[in-house]
């Protein structure tokens, strides 16, 4: 069962009756404060209204005319069938991992294989989570990913029906990676709310990989929010592979909060999309805390790639780590726009921001605004951004060298990437997208 969007009234309104229409129904659910939060939330997404370039915030990227789209927004639980044979190309050579595997937003149990998770650990849908562990929902639903000035995470907050969930108690080390496979699937055009929420409690350590694909050629939109909380002495690493297609938009919210002595890192690599939006807010609520943010977008074609990052530091004594890497190849165009604020009291913050960027053709562009806001004097904090194209002269040096232009063009990219590759601590994943990234290397010179 969906609900077709009216395309003859604003897409505010849209979204404002389609709610309306199934009020007390599937987008309300069964638990009190998450309906109470759906409530206050699509008052606030009228509110606010669909983000234009009027916003500075979305200055260079114009989702309007995407979400302006006759889409279906699925509401029951049926999802389309897949078969094992479909998710082969996506899964990752060599990667031991518990998979789940999610088709538009829904987990499916017959395609995932979770193993023996270690005791206490919980991988399961959102919905379920919802009904065995409420205390722990309930706890960390809806208290990272504000959705005061973000329309599109009011819009989800208001929709959401389903996504997953991941629990750590405290303690426990998770050995193998825990690999969420996001497909979409089926005929129609699709807007889809996907919620996700993991919860690392103190002294535990896990890795969380996403990958997202699509078997379908229709337009979709993928509105997705992601909450996140790593408790004391915790360390998450969390890996997203963006790769759904030409025809696919998405805007991704990620929102997490670490407490003392924590460690979380969030690596993001971008390879299609015809506009995606990748928001990343990390609040440093402890001392002693590490937080690293990784980004890398391989551009092409016309594909439009913004990546905004918000680094909160509001206790003293901790240092985050920031790089976001572009290469951009035919009329595609990346939007960089870091910020790392540090509040008045938080003392002995060292805080590193960086952005480059290689444009290989003159239809290509970039918008990059890397910003600091501080409010204390014992920092240690630097910001930059450089872009240009490939070195000439190493080019020349590696052809010296007896390797052909185009080898050395390669190899030139390559390596530019590596500093972010660098960070990948799973050897299975890295190889995976250094390979990807070498074919489409391969691709433009060929």
């Amino acid at each position: 069962m969906s609900t077709a969007l009216d395309t003859d009234v604003r897409p505010e309104d849209r979204f404002i009756s389609a709610f309306e229409v199934n009020h007390g129904q599937a987008l309300n659910g069964t638990n009190a404060s998450i309906a109470q939060q759906r409530e206050d939330a699509i008052e606030r997404f009228s509110a606010l209204g669909i983000p234009t370039n009027s916003l500075e915030a979305w200055k260079y990227t114009d989702i309007s005319k995407i979400i302006d789209r006759p889409y279906a927004l699925p509401l029951a639980p049926e999802v389309p069938s897949v078969d094992p044979s479909d998710i082969a190309p996506f899964t990752i050579d060599d990667m031991d991992a518990h998979r789940v595997v999610l088709v538009n937003g829904r987990v499916d149990p017959s395609l995932s294989d979770l193993g023996d998770l270690p005791s206490g650990v919980v991988v399961s849908s959102l919905t379920q989570a919802g009904d065995a562990h409420p205390d722990i929902v309930e706890a960390h639903y809806g208290q990272y990913a504000d959705f005061e000035d973000e329309a599109l995470t009011a819009l989800n907050t208001a929709f959401v029906q389903d996504g997953a969930f991941v629990y750590v108690p405290s303690g426990t080390v998770v050995e193998k990676p825990i690999f969420f496979l996001h497909v979409t699937a089926g005929q129609e055009d699709l807007f889809l709310q996907p919620r996700h929420l993991f919860v690392v409690e103190d002294g535990a350590i896990a890795r969380i990989v996403e990958a997202q694909h699509s078997l379908t050629d229709a337009h979709t939109f993928t509105n997705t929010v992601t909450e996140t909380f790593v408790g004391e002495r915790a360390n998450l690493e969390h890996y997203l592979v963006q790769d759904e297609g030409p025809n696919a938009s998405q805007v991704h919210t990620r929102a997490g909060q670490q407490k003392d002595d924590s460690v979380y890192s969030t690596n993001t690599v971008t390879f299609s999309g015809e506009v995606v939006r990748n928001n990343a807010n990390i609040e440093a609520d402890g001392s002693f805390c590490e937080s690293n943010l990784y980004g890398l977008c391989i551009g092409k074609e016309d594909m439009h790639v913004d990546n905004h990052t918000q680094m909160n530091h509001v206790q003293p004594d901790c240092n985050s780590n920031e790089l976001y890497k572009h290469v951009l190849n035919d009329e595609s165009t990346a939007v960089f726009n870091g910020k790392v604020l540090v509040t008045r009291g938080s003392q002995r913050i060292d805080a590193y921001q960086q952005n480059d960027t290689i444009v290989l053709t003159h239809d290509a562009n970039i918008y990059t605004k890397p910003e600091l806001e501080i409010y204390a004097d014992d920092v240690v904090c630097s910001h930059g951004a450089t872009t240009g194209q490939v070195d000439e002269e190493g080019v020349f040096y590696l052809r010296s060298r007896g390797l052909s232009e185009r080898r050395a063009r390669i190899l030139m990219l390559q390596a530019f990437c590596d500093e972010v590759l660098s960070e990948y601590k799973i050897d299975a994943l890295r190889n995976h997208i250094t390979e990807k990234i070498r074919q489409r290397f391969a691709n433009y010179f060929s």
